[in-house]
């Protein structure tokens, strides 16, 4: 009898220990039923109000994630001082926070609530009220699109902001004072807009801070303030990344026997002037470093002019003090990279990428094999370097006789082909293999017609890797011809060189410039639009629209009284 009774006695402090814990129940079918809001306070469209608490009352038991980030406020409101709780079904949020005069406010709360058991969020939960008699009601609408090709087709945590042409802030330094999010495709609605001139701005708001990191984010502009009286549609936002940080010399030292100039962005265009230029002075670039070689160790500085640009087209021009002295550590190992595609017509070409500058080349090692016994001598004439201030890429064109008619030819550097300017030799063999293709399988002619009176235009076709396989510079025609192009699946695309440097630009919104326009070919009836399709012995003509980035439009309606 006394085991009975503990037994029992242990069956209720279970039941009692169930019955106290809040849990999602087992069993029975899923919960796929969004949370159903009840009442809020203030009521949606309220009139003449000024808040400081919000409360939202639903059907079941809720539960908020990171609503501080998640809620999108407009106006702006500091949201750091904001305070939001849950108890069971309601949330309350606290504004701790004076609200402006004759406002219209909008509490658009996205993910920041969800039900405890499945987190269903409910569907398009926002507060609308005004502090004033009436409810502000002009919109902004339009699109956003990436300039560069995205890895997911779907455009996520896209963000379209207004700031007041008073506020000294923009969308790399604060929150805007309206805001609002684009839909998958990049469309975009920003709704009860108060009469105003605005700023605009749309960025790729990864880490959800409300602005735009400017090293790893991308976002785009409207070159013009907006107006806003009436209506506006067919707002165009154009993302691409683009670094405002500043450009500058972080530090200069001496790096064993050579000298280092550490610089705070890449620079993607160097020159360096000195009279001994690749006689006795050498340089090399690796990412933001550039460091100096010198083959007679000096005691004194040498004056070294550097002229930087980076990817936003600021400019860096300034004279380094150089010293090279001296030092017991050991050189850098000379270590070649071969680049370039394994495939070609009549032309072997590729590249030689060297992590210091080259000396000399030791042609008797260096060759071409077809055969076990028969070989293609690489003469001085068939290299050369890509930039002649720069001898770090090395470039190969080696023409193959016709009268060879072998599929496969072996480029071979042996052990010590190549000298550094500091005395090293490379170590390893470098080997590759080369096919030769045959003409007959390849595309006969793709001619690619821009329409666009703008010049110089880039004409690029683009393999599945993203790496150009053919390209034409045209400065006095907009159609480009290729031939011999292999059997695949390309992308071919425009670029208007607008400031005829001969590469893509992006934005600079310091100098209000918009980032140079890519135009694709594009095909609707493709799963993927921008694919296109090239087979053997084909002739293809295609043409690219090049439209014009269109200004915002007013769409003339009158204010509500």
């Amino acid at each position: 009898m006394k085991y009975i009774n503990q037994i029992f006695g242990l069956i209720i402090i279970i039941l009692l220990i169930s019955c106290a814990k809040q849990s999602s129940p087992l069993g029975g079918p899923k919960d796929e039923e969004p949370p159903k809001l009840l009442s809020i306070n203030p009521s949606n469209e309220s009139l003449n109000v000024k808040p400081t608490t919000i409360e939202l009352e639903f059907d079941e038991y809720i539960k908020t994630e990171t609503p501080n980030k998640q809620i999108i406020i407009t106006p702006r409101i500091n949201k750091d001082e904001m305070e939001v709780t849950t108890n069971k079904n309601r949330v309350t949020i606290k504004l701790n926070q004076d609200l402006e005069d004759s406002t219209t406010y909008v509490f658009n709360f996205q993910k920041s609530i969800k039900d405890i058991t499945e987190n269903n969020i409910p569907e398009n939960l926002q507060l609308v009220f005004s502090t004033g008699p009436k409810i502000d009601s002009l919109t902004v609408s339009g699109k956003v699109s990436f300039i560069l090709p995205q890895r997911d087709k779907n455009i996520t945590d896209v963000l379209v902001g207004l700031y007041t042409t008073e506020d000294t802030t923009d969308v790399l330094t604060g929150s805007p004072y309206y805001i609002g999010q684009t839909d998958s495709t990049g469309n975009f609605k920003l709704n009860n807009i108060k009469a105003g001139t605005y700023k605009a701005y749309a960025w790729h708001d990864q880490n959800n801070s409300l602005k735009a990191e400017e090293k790893q984010e991308a976002y785009g502009f409207l070159s013009d303030s907006i107006e806003i009286s009436g209506n506006i549609t067919d707002a165009q936002f154009f993302l691409s990344k683009a670094d405002l940080s500043e450009f500058k010399i972080n530090r200069t030292g001496v790096s064993g026997t050579s000298y280092d100039i550490v610089i705070s962005k890449f620079p993607v265009k160097v020159k360096v002037e000195h009279e001994d230029l690749n006689k006795t002075l050498f340089y090399r670039q690796n990412e933001k470093t550039i460091r100096l070689y010198h083959t007679t160790l000096r005691n004194d500085s040498i004056p070294v002019k550097i002229a930087l640009t980076d990817s936003v087209g600021f400019k860096l021009d300034t004279l380094i003090y150089s010293k090279f002295e001296n030092s017991e550590r050991k050189n850098e190992k000379l270590e070649p990279t071969l680049n370039g595609r394994k495939n070609f017509i009549s032309t072997i070409q590729a590249e030689i990428k060297f992590n210091k500058p080259l000396s000399e080349v030791n042609y008797d090692s260096l060759f071409i094999e077809y055969d076990s016994a028969s070989f293609i001598f690489i003469k001085p004439e068939m290299l050369s370097f890509k930039d002649s201030a720069d001898r770090t890429l090395l470039s190969l064109n080696i023409t193959v006789p016709d009268s060879l008619k072998k599929e496969i030819y072996n480029f071979q550097a042996m052990d010590s082909t190549f000298k550094d300017i500091e005395g090293e030799y490379n170590e390893k063999k470098i080997e590759t293999s080369f096919k030769r293709l045959d003409k007959e399988t390849l595309a006969e002619e793709i001619k690619v017609i821009v329409n666009t009176d703008i010049l110089p235009i880039i004409v690029q076709i683009q393999d599945k890797k993203e790496e150009i396989i053919a390209e034409q510079y045209l400065t006095k025609s907009n159609t480009a011809v290729f031939q011999n192009i292999e059997p695949g699946t390309y992308t071919i695309r425009a670029i208007l060189d607008i400031n005829q440097n001969g590469s893509w630009d992006t934005s600079n919104m310091v100098q209000n410039r918009q980032a140079e326009p890519i135009y694709y070919l594009e095909n609707s009836e493709n799963e993927n639009p921008r694919d296109t399709i090239i087979r053997g012995g084909w002739s293809l003509e295609v043409t690219i629209e090049a439209n014009k980035q269109p200004t915002p439009t007013k769409k003339q309606e009158k204010l509500p009284q």
